[in-house]
């Protein structure tokens, strides 16, 4: 066993896997917090090494590509502090720190740990139900949906469409981008039918617009993670695309077995589709909408319904 033990968390490596715990000192970011314990089979990594420094050195672990959701989700874009994959070492744990490294690494070559990249995920990402409140609405995942709430102060075109419920089994992938207190982040649900939508995040309805607080609107990364754990591994998706876009071209397999006869919906659904439609028109006829804007979010509005 090797195992250093740091106010950032805690990294113990029994042989097989390095379970990596967020401390608790406060300094620890929300994000690493909330994510909590990861336990990484050592089939997942690719490397450790540890950077020393004059003053505090960094542990880095590096991973197989294709092995954790949290990385296919966030695309490398978590900052530094909230990377649960860094370890921040003071100068006088470094041997501590070199010593775990060298573990990991000699147990990589003896078990035969391929580089490449993986064929599944090997971690699971974080457990659901999860929801996060986020500057531009509450994003929630259970498993099967994803249903996003928007905030009072999201924009118009996105309350005006309501509450937007997402199946997993219609997301294509998960675009996301942290806000970083200069430029606005978001997190876009990209579906079969959204694909070739050019919506900015702050009006398109499968998007949150992230602009407030940096920290809040950073744990919008567990949803990310949450859905893409549950999305075809990237290794698999050129071959169902293909099949999911044969599927798209001729209705796809639940029109096929005659599953999609359209149900009339209830009179207050009536009346509340009425009243978006009437407040799109509203919002194209001031010119808050473009002619594009208008027909895209109608056509969202509409589906909805």
């Amino acid at each position: 066993m090797a195992e250093i033990i740091q106010r950032d968390g805690t990294w113990a490596f029994d042989g097989t896997s390095v379970r990596i715990t967020p401390g608790l000192h406060r300094s620890v970011p929300l994000f690493r917090q909330t994510y909590g314990e990861i336990t990484v089979p050592l089939e997942a990594v690719a490397g450790v090494v540890y950077e020393p420094d004059r003053k505090r050195g960094r542990l880095r672990m590096r991973l197989r590509e294709g092995a954790d959701p949290l990385l296919q989700a966030t695309g490398g874009r978590l900052p530094d502090r909230a990377d649960p994959y860094r370890l921040v070492v003071d100068a006088d744990r470094s041997g501590v720190a070199e010593y775990l490294a060298e573990e990991v690494r000699h147990a990589l070559l003896l078990d035969e740990i391929p580089g490449e990249p993986t064929e599944g995920y090997l971690l699971p990402g974080p457990p659901v139900p999860v929801s996060v409140r986020s500057s531009d609405g509450t994003v929630s995942f259970d498993g099967t949906q994803v249903r996003v709430d928007w905030a009072d102060t999201s924009d118009r075109v996105k309350r005006a469409t309501g509450p937007r419920v997402i199946d997993v089994g219609d997301v294509v992938r998960v675009e996301w981008l942290p806000n970083s207190g200069y430029e606005d982040g978001f997190l876009r649900f990209v579906t079969r039918e959204t694909v070739s939508s050019e919506l900015p995040p702050e009006k398109d309805p499968y998007a949150l617009d992230l602009w407030g607080n940096v920290s809040r609107d950073l744990l919008t990364a567990l949803v990310a993670t949450a859905v893409t754990a549950r999305l075809p591994h990237p290794t698999a998706r050129a071959g169902a695309g293909r099949v999911s876009g044969q599927e798209h071209e001729d209705g796809g397999p639940a029109r096929r077995r005659g599953l999609t006869a359209t149900v009339p919906p209830p009179s207050d659904h009536h009346d509340v589709l009425l009243r978006r439609l009437r407040e799109l028109g509203e919002l194209h006829r001031d010119g808050v909408l473009t002619d594009e804007e208008f027909a895209r979010t109608k056509a969202v509005v509409l589906r909805g319904f």
